[in-house]
């Protein structure tokens, strides 16, 4: 067995990521980096941006519709809010979408369409917390920072067998990070630790037989690999109740309000409706026979679970009450919904 102040953990990640390395459209592999290709700041900032809270399968088709439609900061800055909303629906983390445009136009305003370069330039951006500006300086720009996901977590927590839980216990786990986090390479270096977590250091079953840091690794060696990192438990999710109207006129707009910029789906069209708590009152936009449909919308945030009761009834004035608007109905995109009011939209639509 190899201790690990005698075992080369960076060298040794890097041979396997030269041969391993996960292939990516947001990624410049290690050959291509070796030959001179620099990535792209604006590809590594999206997708770090989308993969937070997401998986690498569910983030790649709309890194490509995204990069697509949008090919530069500059496009994307210029976009429409409604637009990058809508492609964005179903990303969830809506504020997310919001920070995007703000650093969006912050890059394109402030730095000439240019990304920082250093992670104290790229943590003053609208958005960017310290796991970003640290993947994106050491990814785009080759800075020897400490990036700490869930992979590197698990990865350190298993290579020093740390007993401690999460998310306590981070500051450790970061340290341990930074100690192994070479001059040399060291975007190439947070990939490979990452690539290690999603793809042999697995949170279930990892495949310690073929790992290449398996001869220091403290938890493989004391039996404890497949139990780390502890996680405290976790507070059940309470449940919030609410109701949405819809209502629709003979001309076929529909009245919705624009939920305010901070808070929940923050700055987005929905449907108006009661506050969501654990018994909202009825809050009907205006005085009408409304219906309730049989079926009801369940949808899960972050914190709470929501269960939305529908109601419809026909929009019969042309000025929308005080406070809401009326969208006609060629501008009226149902995928630019936020998915909780697509949701109701289409158990109205099935109705």
């Amino acid at each position: 067995m190899r201790d690990l102040q005698h075992f080369d953990v960076s060298g040794a990640l890097l041979d396997w990521y030269d041969r391993h390395a996960r292939e990516m459209p947001w990624r410049v592999g290690p050959a291509a980096r070796a030959a001179g290709t620099r990535p792209d700041p604006y590809r590594v900032w999206l997708s770090e941006v989308m993969l937070q809270q997401t998986t690498v399968a569910a983030v790649r088709d709309y890194f490509h519709r995204f990069t697509t439609r949008w090919p530069t900061v500059a496009a994307l800055a210029a976009a429409p809010d409604e637009a990058v909303m809508g492609e964005w629906a179903g990303l969830g983390y809506y504020a997310r979408a919001r920070n995007l445009l703000k650093c969006a136009r912050a890059v394109s305003e402030e730095h000439g369409g240019q990304f920082p370069d250093s992670y104290e330039g790229l943590i003053a951006l609208p958005g960017i917390g310290p796991y970003t500006a640290a993947a994106i300086a050491a990814i785009a720009f080759d800075r020897a920072e400490t990036v700490l996901d869930g992979n590197v977590e698990r990865v350190m927590a298993r290579l020093h067998d740390v007993q401690e839980p999460l998310p306590g216990v981070k500051p450790v786990l970061k340290e341990h990070a930074a100690a192994i986090t070479p001059a040399k390479r060291p975007g190439d270096h947070a990939q490979a630790v990452m690539d290690l977590g999603a793809t042999i250091c697995t949170p279930r079953t990892p495949a310690c037989g073929i790992c290449p840091l398996r001869p220091p690794c403290l938890a493989r060696q004391r039996g404890t690999a497949a139990d780390l990192p502890h996680k405290s438990p976790k507070k059940p999710k309470p449940i919030r109740h609410g109701h949405v109207y819809l209502a629709q006129h003979s001309d076929g707009g529909w009245l919705m309000e624009r939920r305010p910029d901070k808070g929940l789906l923050g700055g987005m069209l929905g449907w108006p409706g009661s506050d969501w708590s654990e018994a909202p009152e009825p809050s009907p936009p205006f005085e009408a026979q409304w219906r309730e449909l049989p079926a009801e919308v369940r949808h899960t945030f972050t914190h709470f679970h929501l269960i939305l009761r529908i109601h419809t009834a026909p929009l019969e004035v042309d000025t929308a009450p005080e406070g809401l608007v009326i969208i006609d109905k060629h501008a009226f995109r149902p995928s630019d919904l936020p998915t909780v009011m697509r949701k109701a939209f289409d158990l109205w639509r099935g109705q």
